[in-house]
């Protein structure tokens, strides 16, 4: 059940919006009244649009309303949000200037143009106080208002990665009471409280008010899922369960037959046509600026790394690609030239092995700008999976389902898994699930987003070391 305080924001919001919008139409009456030339004589005084003002915040709030801009759920990007808005907003103003025609037949002759004004302020304006909405809601929840009570089913692996994400974003309000398991054999996992097994669940839910409850057992059987779900299903309580790598593909089969044998086809991912030159336009023009406006910090890298240490200035190391292909990565190099000498090893927190610039290099993933070269003669993609060393490939092959999917698609400098906070020395079976959802939802606003977020949340990384 909707908390008061989310009534109150959800409030706040619609009256933002009204707002906002008619000050939208009104800046836009001003601006065509002055850019007019030569001055028209068909443009009454402003009282005179007073009701088409209001037809149109009528009309907008009507499209933010289906196109469910006030039904949005906790963590839904920005950049979506916005998206939404310009898709609602075009509605809107269809919506207005139909309505305005209907009721004010040969009695208001209205500019044209100022519709349009209308349009791209009411963008500007709703999306600006969208923002500050946002950016109001995240304070209050991070501080405990309208927060979600959470129940965290399974102590394992996938529970404490979704107990770090939810530490790590306080703005969603999640506040987590506690955890269940099958049989706990701890007391508490990373300072919460194990308050007892999954046949509790009803008395626990009950207990202490829990508005969601996630299931983080993606190796359980469907089963045994069911059973779960169905102890949770206590009132409004919201019930979320981790996905395994099958459940992901799940919706990308269709079923086909062989002379009457029934048979599941997982729908063929690669990119082509179309698609592919798009994606390849964008690695090429993105790649060639990247290249051309970090030059001089390149540069300046490449003179600090050959006073500090002994050794080549870039690190070139095999990783696989597209179709399993092997290529020859390129990176600033980061650490000792005898790193190796011992075999290969994955970097891990405070590495030994690394010099004091390299350091500073992976911090800010300033180490991975040479990529730019690959990705400019098509070895690699802006965005993708990132691609391992073969003698690891050869390894997560043989213990992870549809791994070499990866593969299909070209490794990418960054990727879906990376900007939600998978990289470094984190799990490879949870990055192939991401990996394997972004080959599968491949879009260009998809590739866009992600960058966007990169550039972002590059410099915040924890795992970047």
């Amino acid at each position: 059940m909707m908390k008061r305080s989310e009534w109150l924001l959800k409030g706040l919001l619609v009256l933002l919006d009204a707002s906002l919008a008619a000050l939208a139409f009104y800046l836009a009456y001003l601006w065509r009244l002055r850019t007019e030339n030569p001055p028209a004589v068909n443009i009454l005084p402003f009282r005179g649009y007073v009701g088409m003002m209001f037809i149109q915040v009528g009309s907008l709030l009507t499209s933010f309303l289906f196109t469910r801009l006030y039904h949005l759920k906790r963590g839904v990007s920005r950049l979506d949000v916005l998206t939404s808005l310009v898709a609602a907003a075009s509605i809107g103003i269809l919506l207005t200037s139909a309505f305005t025609s209907l009721l004010y037949k040969n009695e208001l002759d209205y500019p044209r143009l100022m519709l349009v004004y209308s349009w791209v302020l009411t963008i500007l304006l709703v999306g600006m106080g969208r923002l500050a909405h946002d950016a109001l809601e995240s304070r209050l929840r991070a501080r405990g208002v309208a927060a979600y009570n959470t129940l965290i089913v399974g102590t394992g692996e996938v529970g404490r990665m979704i107990l770090n994400k939810i530490r790590q974003s306080p703005a969603l309000g999640y506040r987590v009471i506690g955890f269940v398991d099958e049989s706990p054999a701890q007391t508490e996992v990373m300072g919460v409280p194990v308050l007892g097994t999954t046949e509790n669940l009803p008395q626990l839910i009950d207990q202490h008010a829990i508005d969601q409850v996630i299931i983080a057992m993606p190796e359980r059987s469907h089963q045994e899922l069911l059973e779960i779900i169905a102890l949770c299903q206590r009132g409004r309580t919201e019930i979320k369960v981790f996905p395994d790598v099958f459940q992901i593909i799940a919706s990308e089969m269709s079923i086909g037959d062989l002379n009457g044998l029934p048979l599941l086809t997982v729908r063929d991912i690669a990119l082509r046509g179309w698609k592919l030159t798009l994606k390849r336009a964008m690695d090429i023009v993105g790649s060639a600026l990247a290249l051309i406006f970090l030059s001089p910090l390149m540069l300046l890298v490449a003179v600090l790394i050959k006073l500090e240490s002994p050794g080549p200035v870039f690190y070139v190391q095999e990783r696989v690609g597209l179709d399993g292909k092997p290529f020859q990565l390129l990176k600033f190099r980061t650490m000792r030239q005898d790193a190796e000498a011992n075999g290969p090893g994955w970097t891990v927190a405070n590495d030994p092995r690394r010099t004091r610039l390299g350091k500073i290099l992976r911090r800010y993933s300033i180490d991975e700008l040479p990529q730019f070269i690959n990705v400019l003669i098509g070895e690699m993609s802006l965005v993708g999976p990132r691609p391992e060393r073969p003698v690891y490939v050869e390894q997560f092959r043989q213990a992870i389902p549809r791994y070499m999917e990866r593969h299909r698609e070209k490794a990418g400098i960054t990727g879906w898994a990376q900007v939600n906070g998978l990289r470094g020395d984190t799990s490879i079976v949870e990055r192939t699930k991401y990996d394997l959802w972004y080959i599968e939802n491949w879009s260009l606003w998809l590739d866009i987003k992600i960058l966007l977020r990169t550039l972002v949340h590059f410099a915040k990384d924890e795992n970047a070391y």
